[in-house]
């Protein structure tokens, strides 16, 4: 089973106080509750050093077509 993580986002005025990166934890420790094998994330490219670095996502490759 997978999960995904979607558009997470906090507010400007409480950027930078680890909200951000203990709401990606919870949403791991959720999944890995729930049994799942893998956690996506989609992201542009800015947020590359928040996911890949600080929130412990791989890089992988995907697909997309746009519509």
């Amino acid at each position: 089973m997978h999960a995904f993580v979607l558009d997470a986002m906090v507010a400007k005025t409480h950027r930078r106080l680890g909200i951000a990166t203990r709401l990606i934890g919870i949403c791991v420790e959720e999944a890995r509750r729930r049994r799942c094998e893998w956690l996506h994330v989609d992201f542009e490219t800015p947020l590359a050093a928040f996911y890949l670095g600080s929130c412990g996502f791989s890089a992988a490759q995907a697909g997309l077509i746009r519509l």
